[in-house]
């Protein structure tokens, strides 16, 4: 049975979170690439202009690290990251991609780690709007994205995952056993779905949105669906 699961979507009391999606994340042949990642932006996209549409507070998380390396920690393992090629802060690799770019005014928290609460400022700015529900769309599902939908459940936030909205990549046979971006995608959100999130897709949550606030904005149909 799960754990629980979202009631009422508040729109002013709701914050749609945009994890790191980023260009050493998305574009091809960028440092991190996570193919997915591209194919869900037209869906996370979606979600921002309904969001914004809705009085829907966005906030991007974006994972970076300083140029002298002072953060790293363990991610100095990661040959890309410690080199600086990337995540780098205030590089282009660690911007967000220009289709989904914040506008004006929306908050970016910068973060070190996958979570997006740990050792920023996130809970203060969600508890200063008194947000009380967060919505998950981004990069990586398992890693980031979940760490972060962790980290909201744990400081009692209602949370919202997008299961279209959000994507990962290949895990190699490190003798364990390897598993498709696919695979590890379905694991997270069935995991998610038992113990942390109400899980569901863009077109559920825009419907949902639209059902409890009955205005009439186009939810429209995704053909871009996974």
């Amino acid at each position: 049975m799960p754990y629980y699961k979202v009631g009422e979507v508040d729109p002013k009391r709701s914050a749609l979170i945009v994890v790191d999606m980023q260009n050493d994340f998305l574009l091809p042949d960028a440092p991190l690439e996570v193919e997915d990642g591209r194919a869900i932006i037209p869906r996370v996209k979606r979600a921002i202009d309904f969001c914004r549409e809705r009085g829907i507070r966005v906030v991007y998380t974006v994972h970076v690290h300083r140029a002298d390396g002072s953060d790293l920690g363990l991610f100095r393992h990661n040959s890309a990251i410690e080199s600086g090629a990337a995540l780098r802060d205030d590089a282009p690799g660690a911007e967000v991609h220009r289709d989904i770019a914040p506008k004006a005014g929306e908050t970016v928290i910068k973060k070190h780690r996958y979570s997006g609460f740990y050792g920023t400022d996130l809970e203060l700015v969600l508890r200063g709007a008194q947000i009380d529900t967060v919505i998950i769309a981004g990069t990586t599902t398992e890693n980031c994205c979940h760490a972060t939908a962790r980290d909201a459940m744990f400081r009692d936030f209602k949370v919202v995952f997008l299961a279209d909205a959000t994507a990962t990549f290949d895990y190699g046979d490190d003798g364990l056993g390897g598993l498709s971006s696919e695979q590890v995608h379905r694991a997270s959100l069935i995991i998610l779905g038992q113990s942390t999130a109400d899980v569901m897709s863009v077109d559920e949550f825009v419907a949902r949105v639209q059902r409890e606030n009955n205005s009439g904005f186009d939810a429209g149909v995704d053909e871009d669906r996974r």
